[in-house]
Protein backbone atom coordinates (compact mmCIF):
# COMPACT_ATOMS: atom_id res chain seq x y z
CA UNK A 1 0.00 0.00 0.00
CA UNK A 2 1.39 3.59 -0.69
CA UNK A 3 1.42 5.90 1.89
CA UNK A 4 0.61 9.86 1.84
CA UNK A 5 1.70 12.05 4.51
CA UNK A 6 -1.16 14.50 6.17
CA UNK A 7 -1.36 17.74 5.10
CA UNK A 8 0.43 19.87 6.82
CA UNK A 9 -1.10 22.80 8.65
CA UNK A 10 1.52 25.78 8.14
CA UNK A 11 4.61 26.76 5.76
CA UNK A 12 7.09 25.98 8.59
CA UNK A 13 5.66 22.56 8.74
CA UNK A 14 5.73 21.78 5.06
CA UNK A 15 9.17 23.59 4.69
CA UNK A 16 10.92 21.45 7.96
CA UNK A 17 9.09 18.16 6.19
CA UNK A 18 10.99 19.31 2.57
CA UNK A 19 14.33 19.56 4.52
CA UNK A 20 14.27 16.28 5.88
CA UNK A 21 14.29 14.84 2.25
CA UNK A 22 17.94 16.51 1.73
CA UNK A 23 20.04 13.83 1.18
CA UNK A 24 18.02 11.41 0.55
CA UNK A 25 17.64 8.98 -1.99
CA UNK A 26 14.13 8.93 -4.43
CA UNK A 27 14.58 4.74 -3.51
CA UNK A 28 14.89 5.05 0.38
CA UNK A 29 11.65 7.39 -0.07
CA UNK A 30 9.77 4.80 -2.11
CA UNK A 31 10.43 2.01 -0.05
CA UNK A 32 9.07 4.12 3.06
CA UNK A 33 6.05 4.90 1.26
CA UNK A 34 5.67 1.85 0.08
CA UNK A 35 6.00 1.92 -3.83
CA UNK A 36 7.81 0.57 -6.34
CA UNK A 37 10.90 3.06 -7.53
CA UNK A 38 10.96 2.20 -11.69
CA UNK A 39 14.75 1.55 -13.68
CA UNK A 40 14.41 4.49 -15.29
CA UNK A 41 11.91 7.78 -15.54
CA UNK A 42 11.20 7.71 -19.48
CA UNK A 43 7.50 5.86 -18.86
CA UNK A 44 7.28 7.21 -15.36
CA UNK A 45 8.12 11.41 -15.98
CA UNK A 46 6.15 11.94 -13.34
CA UNK A 47 7.27 9.62 -10.49
CA UNK A 48 9.65 11.32 -8.47
CA UNK A 49 7.29 14.27 -8.32
CA UNK A 50 4.09 12.02 -7.03
CA UNK A 51 6.41 10.31 -4.67
CA UNK A 52 7.51 13.90 -3.29
CA UNK A 53 3.77 15.15 -3.25
CA UNK A 54 2.79 12.13 -0.75
CA UNK A 55 6.00 12.47 1.55
CA UNK A 56 5.25 16.07 2.02
CA UNK A 57 1.40 15.75 2.16
CA UNK A 58 0.13 17.81 -0.96
CA UNK A 59 -3.78 17.47 -1.04
CA UNK A 60 -4.80 19.35 -4.41
CA UNK A 61 -4.56 15.76 -6.64
CA UNK A 62 -5.62 16.97 -10.37
CA UNK A 63 -8.24 19.84 -9.22
CA UNK A 64 -6.32 23.19 -10.75
CA UNK A 65 -5.19 24.54 -7.01
CA UNK A 66 -1.74 25.03 -5.55
CA UNK A 67 -0.57 21.62 -4.64
CA UNK A 68 -1.16 22.42 -0.59
CA UNK A 69 -4.12 24.09 -1.19
CA UNK A 70 -4.93 25.45 2.01
CA UNK A 71 -1.33 27.07 2.29
CA UNK A 72 -1.41 28.49 -1.44
CA UNK A 73 1.82 26.48 -1.98
CA UNK A 74 2.85 24.53 -5.50
CA UNK A 75 5.31 21.93 -5.40
CA UNK A 76 7.79 21.98 -8.29
CA UNK A 77 10.71 19.17 -8.04
CA UNK A 78 13.78 20.56 -9.76
CA UNK A 79 16.08 18.08 -11.36
CA UNK A 80 19.57 19.27 -11.76
CA UNK A 81 23.00 18.65 -12.76
CA UNK A 82 26.28 18.02 -11.02
CA UNK A 83 26.77 21.52 -10.73
CA UNK A 84 23.32 22.54 -9.64
CA UNK A 85 22.15 23.79 -12.71
CA UNK A 86 18.18 22.60 -14.17
CA UNK A 87 18.49 19.96 -16.66
CA UNK A 88 14.75 20.64 -18.10
CA UNK A 89 12.22 23.50 -18.70
CA UNK A 90 9.56 23.12 -15.97
CA UNK A 91 6.26 22.44 -16.28
CA UNK A 92 4.17 25.18 -14.76
CA UNK A 93 0.18 24.46 -16.11
CA UNK A 94 -1.78 23.39 -18.75
CA UNK A 95 -3.31 26.23 -20.98
CA UNK A 96 -7.43 26.63 -21.39
CA UNK A 97 -7.13 27.51 -24.99
CA UNK A 98 -10.59 29.00 -24.87
CA UNK A 99 -10.29 30.69 -21.78
CA UNK A 100 -6.64 32.17 -21.55
CA UNK A 101 -7.13 35.47 -23.55
CA UNK A 102 -10.09 36.75 -21.27
CA UNK A 103 -8.10 36.28 -18.26
CA UNK A 104 -6.18 38.72 -16.56
CA UNK A 105 -2.55 38.33 -15.33
CA UNK A 106 -3.99 37.79 -11.40
CA UNK A 107 -6.48 35.27 -12.61
CA UNK A 108 -4.46 33.15 -14.83
CA UNK A 109 -3.50 29.68 -13.57
CA UNK A 110 0.59 30.77 -13.97
CA UNK A 111 0.34 33.59 -11.50
CA UNK A 112 -1.77 30.77 -9.29
CA UNK A 113 0.78 28.19 -9.66
CA UNK A 114 3.82 30.65 -9.09
CA UNK A 115 3.19 32.78 -6.95
CA UNK A 116 3.83 30.81 -3.78
CA UNK A 117 6.49 27.84 -4.89
CA UNK A 118 8.10 25.14 -2.70
CA UNK A 119 11.14 23.81 -4.69
CA UNK A 120 12.85 20.50 -4.40
CA UNK A 121 15.97 20.11 -6.26
CA UNK A 122 17.04 16.17 -6.67
CA UNK A 123 19.97 14.73 -9.05
CA UNK A 124 18.51 14.55 -12.89
CA UNK A 125 21.62 13.24 -14.48
CA UNK A 126 20.22 10.45 -16.77
CA UNK A 127 23.23 8.06 -16.25
CA UNK A 128 21.77 7.87 -12.58
CA UNK A 129 19.46 5.02 -11.98
CA UNK A 130 15.99 6.91 -10.72
CA UNK A 131 16.57 5.27 -6.96
CA UNK A 132 20.35 6.76 -6.72
CA UNK A 133 19.13 10.10 -6.52
CA UNK A 134 19.73 12.16 -4.11
CA UNK A 135 17.50 15.53 -3.07
CA UNK A 136 18.77 18.64 -2.33
CA UNK A 137 17.96 21.89 0.13
CA UNK A 138 14.35 23.04 -0.70
CA UNK A 139 13.61 26.89 -1.27
CA UNK A 140 10.22 28.21 -0.65
CA UNK A 141 9.87 31.14 -2.97
CA UNK A 142 7.95 33.59 -4.25
CA UNK A 143 9.08 35.92 -7.38
CA UNK A 144 9.93 39.57 -6.37
CA UNK A 145 8.47 42.07 -8.25
CA UNK A 146 11.18 41.95 -11.24
CA UNK A 147 10.70 38.16 -11.54
CA UNK A 148 7.35 38.66 -11.70
CA UNK A 149 7.23 41.29 -14.29
CA UNK A 150 8.96 38.93 -16.47
CA UNK A 151 6.53 36.01 -16.10
CA UNK A 152 3.88 38.77 -16.54
CA UNK A 153 5.18 40.20 -19.85
CA UNK A 154 5.95 37.04 -21.13
CA UNK A 155 2.06 35.66 -20.30
CA UNK A 156 0.34 38.33 -21.79
CA UNK A 157 2.17 38.44 -24.82
CA UNK A 158 1.26 34.39 -25.37
CA UNK A 159 -2.04 34.75 -24.07
CA UNK A 160 -2.43 37.11 -26.57
CA UNK A 161 -1.26 34.80 -29.42
CA UNK A 162 -3.13 32.34 -28.33
CA UNK A 163 -6.37 35.04 -28.28
CA UNK A 164 -6.08 36.27 -31.70
CA UNK A 165 -6.18 32.46 -33.04
CA UNK A 166 -2.40 31.88 -33.62
CA UNK A 167 -1.88 29.19 -31.06
CA UNK A 168 -0.54 26.74 -33.91
CA UNK A 169 2.17 29.10 -34.98
CA UNK A 170 3.46 29.44 -31.32
CA UNK A 171 6.96 27.54 -30.75
CA UNK A 172 9.03 27.11 -27.50
CA UNK A 173 11.36 30.02 -28.75
CA UNK A 174 8.89 32.63 -27.81
CA UNK A 175 9.32 34.18 -24.40
CA UNK A 176 12.19 35.49 -22.23
CA UNK A 177 11.25 33.19 -19.06
CA UNK A 178 7.82 31.72 -19.79
CA UNK A 179 7.18 29.42 -22.82
CA UNK A 180 4.37 27.18 -24.39
CA UNK A 181 5.44 23.64 -25.45
CA UNK A 182 3.17 20.60 -26.15
CA UNK A 183 1.59 18.97 -23.44
CA UNK A 184 0.55 15.32 -24.36
CA UNK A 185 1.81 11.97 -23.37
CA UNK A 186 -0.89 10.91 -26.57
CA UNK A 187 0.35 12.52 -29.87
CA UNK A 188 -3.11 12.11 -30.74
CA UNK A 189 -4.71 14.04 -28.00
CA UNK A 190 -6.41 17.06 -28.91
CA UNK A 191 -8.08 20.06 -27.13
CA UNK A 192 -10.60 23.03 -28.68
CA UNK A 193 -8.91 26.06 -29.83
CA UNK A 194 -9.80 28.86 -32.03
CA UNK A 195 -8.35 30.46 -35.02
CA UNK A 196 -8.24 33.91 -36.51
CA UNK A 197 -11.65 33.78 -37.67
CA UNK A 198 -12.92 33.00 -34.19
CA UNK A 199 -14.07 29.06 -35.37
CA UNK A 200 -13.08 26.26 -33.34
CA UNK A 201 -10.58 23.28 -34.08
CA UNK A 202 -9.27 20.96 -32.07
CA UNK A 203 -5.63 21.96 -31.01
CA UNK A 204 -2.57 20.07 -29.64
CA UNK A 205 -2.81 19.86 -25.97
CA UNK A 206 -0.42 22.86 -24.38
CA UNK A 207 1.09 24.13 -21.67
CA UNK A 208 3.28 27.10 -20.04
CA UNK A 209 6.56 25.86 -19.24
CA UNK A 210 9.56 27.83 -17.14
CA UNK A 211 12.77 28.02 -19.09
CA UNK A 212 15.78 26.39 -17.45
CA UNK A 213 17.51 29.55 -17.72
CA UNK A 214 15.18 31.33 -15.07
CA UNK A 215 14.85 28.57 -12.52
CA UNK A 216 18.89 28.16 -13.60
CA UNK A 217 18.98 32.09 -12.40
CA UNK A 218 16.65 31.59 -9.51
CA UNK A 219 18.37 28.78 -8.03
CA UNK A 220 22.22 30.81 -8.67
CA UNK A 221 20.36 33.69 -6.52
CA UNK A 222 19.40 31.22 -3.20
CA UNK A 223 22.35 28.55 -3.34
CA UNK A 224 26.20 28.48 -3.12
CA UNK A 225 26.84 26.42 -6.50
CA UNK A 226 29.63 24.43 -7.64
CA UNK A 227 31.63 26.70 -10.41
CA UNK A 228 32.24 25.26 -13.62
CA UNK A 229 35.42 23.36 -14.43
CA UNK A 230 38.11 25.25 -16.32
CA UNK A 231 38.47 23.73 -20.12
Amino acid sequence: MVISRPVPRTEADLLTRARALAGRSVGELAAELGAACPPDLRRAKGFVGGLVERALGADAGSRALPDFSGLGVELKTLPVDARGRPVESTFVCTIPLTEVASLEWEDSPVFRKLRRVLWVPVQGERSLAPALRRFGEPLLWSPSPAEEAELRFDWEELAGLIGRGDVESITGHLGQSLQIRPKAADSHARRRGTDRDGAVFAAMPKGFYLRASFTARLLSEHFVLPAASAP
